[in-house]
């Protein structure tokens, strides 16, 4: 008789901080900044509060600030992205990562596994290549980061080959089906620790439009939509059908289909209405374990979903083939 699929876990611990390990718990030091980035300075002046800011609705700002993070936290002299792209913010990107880190050392028996032995899928690694990079450089893990956009695949490459602490350890992979998440991506043999995923958040480029609008309003701008507003994104990074409950029901299902090329499944998920519907699809995917973790910086509230289908004899297996570390 199949065992039932775990009923929906409960909501999580709401927070209001990063995590404990994430670098950018305090406010930006844009003198220090400054410093180890003159290309920053020039962005940096008093707000109308008499701190030292940048103008976080001007692109080549937030572009500066990022390359200056970078550099200053994670030692990457090389970062560029093409225009128009994907500019994501850092210290919520690292919260992800470092989440996933706990779920790594909780599922081994507190005990987070070596870091060159974990592999980490990406999926939509973007242009910016951020995760790996922060993956990389925080934990020592490998990474293949996959993405529909050729553009996208090949200036994450250009990243991984211009900086010596990424070599080797970053492989960007396109994804030939633009609508698929794993079909076609993972290759036979291939398994992955973790995988990690920032859907698209909208259903539509006019949604998407729309919600750069309201940005532009909570930025203060008060100004019309521009073509790039500050983080910027091409249409495949912030859009998609379905939007962001479509893409990770599409994602459970691709999961199902390879539940032993992974131990652990996750996603980001924005929009709390979306979890109902995720943890339906899960159940009926056979998921045998669903953890679901809050994360937040200030007001703005997010969680990771996580899933496998292995069972504990496979988890167990699994540890001692490549964690070296059974529980």
């Amino acid at each position: 008789m199949k065992k039932p699929a775990p009923a929906a876990p409960a909501a999580p611990t709401e927070k209001d901080q990063l995590h404990p390990r994430n670098p950018h718990r305090a406010p930006y030091d844009f003198p220090a900044l400054s410093k180890a980035s003159p290309e920053l300075a020039a962005f940096v002046q008093p707000n109308k509060f008499g701190n030292l800011s940048i103008d976080f609705a001007n692109p080549a700002a937030v572009k500066a600030l990022n390359k200056a993070l970078l550099r200053e936290f994670y030692g990457i002299e090389y970062w560029d992205i093409p225009k128009g792209y994907l500019c994501p913010p850092i210290p919520g990107r690292a919260d992800y990562v470092h989440y996933l880190a706990d779920l790594l050392a909780d599922s081994n028996g507190g005990t987070l596994p070596p870091g060159q032995d974990i592999a980490v899928l990406d999926v939509g690694v973007g242009a910016n290549c951020i995760y790996p990079i922060i993956g990389r450089r925080a934990y020592g893990w490998h990474f293949v980061g996959s993405d529909v956009d050729g553009v996208a695949v090949r200036a994450a490459q250009q990243i991984e080959a211009a900086n010596p602490s990424l070599a080797g350890a970053i492989e960007a992979r396109l994804q030939p089906a633009r609508t698929r998440i794993f079909d076609g991506l993972i290759q036979a043999g291939e398994v992955f620790d973790l995988t990690m995923c920032n859907p698209p958040f909208h259903a539509s480029a006019a949604e998407a439009a729309a919600g750069s609008q309201r940005k532009a309003t909570g930025l203060g701008t008060g100004r019309a939509p521009r073509p790039a507003l500050n983080f910027g994104g091409q249409n495949n990074e912030l859009w998609c059908e379905g939007g962001e409950a479509g893409f990770i029901r599409r994602m459970v299902q691709e999961s199902a289909r390879r539940p032993t090329s992974a131990y652990w499944y996750t996603t980001l998920v924005s929009k709390k209405d979306t979890l109902p519907g995720v943890y339906r699809a899960l159940k009926t995917a056979g998921a045998t374990d669903v953890r679901t973790i809050g994360m937040a910086q200030g007001q703005k509230k997010s969680r990771l979903v996580a899933w496998t289908f292995l069972k504990p004899p496979q988890q167990e297996a699994w540890r001692k083939a490549r964690w070296h570390s059974p529980r």
